[in-house]
């Protein structure tokens, strides 16, 4: 092999190899790429252990809301054609005898609803529009459902109730309730925002 082609062999291995390390080079100055964005998640699923999973609530649980906490004394199971939901009787010592009830449905997004008794009066279900303490509420359900009974919730072990549910702006709500042929009840509910409830398991 003539010196030349010796040279010319030499400089092209020494060209690579600059070539190459120029590259090592320029790959370890580069930035790593950013995380990727956590994936959306429902803060009331299963797996959040922290809040509690309200759709697993039954007779004996604790739940804190707003800096009180209520025991579940009884829960109203009910179901009308293939739709499922569940009432939740709290332990409501404290605000003088005033029953507070805790609804919990899929909608098919999770909705929890924190109810109050509201004395009803002469107010009866049937108008398109009711306005209650000065907050308008617009007609929305109206149906029957099956339901069962477990603990302590004021009515039979098994039945069929009709309800006429208004909803109102901002999260807020006004049912009204009958139960067997009864007296119909009503009861003022607030959407529970999300993170805002822990659920202590009884057992």
């Amino acid at each position: 092999m003539s010196v030349l082609v010796l040279a010319i062999v030499l400089a092209l291995v020494a060209l690579l190899v600059a070539l190459v390390v120029v590259l090592i080079v320029v790959l370890s100055r580069r930035s790593p790429a950013p995380p990727a964005p956590a994936a959306p998640h429902d803060p009331f699923a299963p797996e959040q252990s922290v809040a509690g999973d309200p759709r697993a609530l039954k007779a004996g649980d604790m739940v804190e809301y707003l800096g009180t906490r209520y025991f579940v004394r009884g829960s109203l199971r009910l179901r009308e054609g293939g739709f499922t939901w569940s009432e939740h009787l709290l332990d409501a010592d404290t605000i003088e005898g005033q029953k507070v009830w805790l609804s919990v449905e899929e909608d098919p997004d999770l909705e929890v609803v924190y109810w109050t008794e509201y004395e009803i009066g002469d107010l009866r279900p049937g108008a398109k529009t009711i306005t209650v303490e000065g907050v308008e509420y617009r007609r929305d359900e109206h149906g029957t459902a099956d339901y069962t009974s477990e603990g302590t919730t004021g009515v039979g072990n098994v039945g069929r109730v009709e309800y006429v549910d208004y909803e109102g702006p901002g999260g807020r709500y006004l049912s009204f309730e009958q139960y067997g042929g009864g007296q119909w009840e009503a009861g003022l509910g607030e959407r529970v925002p999300a993170g805002t409830m822990t659920i202590y398991p009884g057992s």
